[in-house]
């Protein structure tokens, strides 16, 4: 999958977590998804920009020619 996907759906989840608890504890319907909706964006951008493995180079042998 490409890492906007996946960024995408982390954000989405938590999105959607976070509006749904709102609710749960008693949070107005509107306030709750204006929390939702923008920690899911948020949590997208972070994702986005620092979710991401950048492989680290192993230590190769340098192999010296000989002439």
């Amino acid at each position: 999958m490409s890492h906007g996907v996946v960024s995408f759906i982390w954000g989405l989840a938590f999105g959607l977590y976070i509006w749904l608890g709102g609710l749960a504890v008693g949070v107005s319907g509107a306030t709750a998804f204006v929390f939702g909706a923008v920690a899911g964006f948020l949590i997208f951008l972070y994702v986005m920009v620092y979710g991401t493995d950048v492989p680290r180079r192993q230590p190769g042998r340098r192999v010296e020619r000989e002439r």
